[in-house]
């Protein structure tokens, strides 16, 4: 089995999954594979990302049909791939070992921009017209650190018999003079749920709502509570632990 680190920009797919009527990042891989193998090769990620969204650290495995050596592996799909998916790490890993189900801890960053009139970073943050007061936002952050049920921080689209209670480790958010960062790090993440913090996150340091709305909202664990979600473009995956 073949551990695979891998990051892409986004900005141009419909997201990691292959789909029926768009281009996911997973078909390109896989298309790669099949021409080295000379035979289809499916791939299994440790999740999905959407459209437009970015990652410097998603993981996926695959069994090869013939053995070669991790470096040769990463040095042919890195001349098969295009420049925008880049192949960072190749491993050999127990025939056990699952990029989804043996996952520990996942890291997501959202990147905010306040240098508006850089033409180069349209595509890697969101744009903030205005300063943001990282205080409030700091201390609506501590209602969403633990495990919820986060039901309000949803997309509607997820199956209703998934679980949606998540254990977020850590929220921190960092601001310099043309950026705000925030980092989640959890166990896991529902669809759409670092967005809708993120969005969320932004709203109350704009003064449109408080820390303590963010409470309520939680609390509600109802998919209408929040109406904020940031755009996917700022979003990073940026590391997948495992033991």
């Amino acid at each position: 089995m073949l551990k695979v680190t891998v990051a892409y920009d986004g900005y141009n797919y419909a997201g990691w999954q292959k789909q029926d009527n768009a281009l996911g990042i997973q078909e390109v891989i896989e298309k790669c594979l099949t021409r080295i193998h000379k035979q289809p090769i499916e791939i299994v990620s440790s999740g999905r990302t959407d459209a437009k969204v970015h990652a410097k650290g998603q993981v996926f495995h695959f069994q090869p049909v013939v053995y070669m050596p991790p470096a040769n592996v990463q040095n042919a799909l890195n001349t098969l791939l295009p420049d925008d998916i880049r192949i960072i790490k190749v491993e050999e890993v127990d025939d056990d070992f699952h990029a989804r189900f043996s996952a520990k801890s996942k890291r997501y960053d959202f990147i905010c921009t306040y240098d508006c009139d850089n033409p180069f970073i349209y595509r890697y943050a969101q744009k903030l017209f205005s300063r943001l007061d990282v205080e409030k936002m700091k201390e609506a952050c501590q209602y969403l650190v633990g495990e919820h049920d986060f039901t309000s921080f949803c997309s509607s689209k997820i199956d209703p018999r998934k679980p949606r209670v998540k254990n977020v480790f850590r929220i921190d958010i960092i601001e310099s003079e043309k950026e705000v960062r925030f980092i989640f790090e959890g166990n896991g993440f529902l669809r759409y749920q670092v967005r809708m913090m993120t969005g969320t996150l932004i709203a109350v340091g704009r003064n449109q709502i408080t820390p303590y709305d963010v409470k309520k909202m939680l609390d509600a664990k109802d998919k209408n509570a929040c109406r904020y979600n940031a755009q996917p473009h700022g979003l990073y995956l940026m590391e997948v632990k495992y033991d």
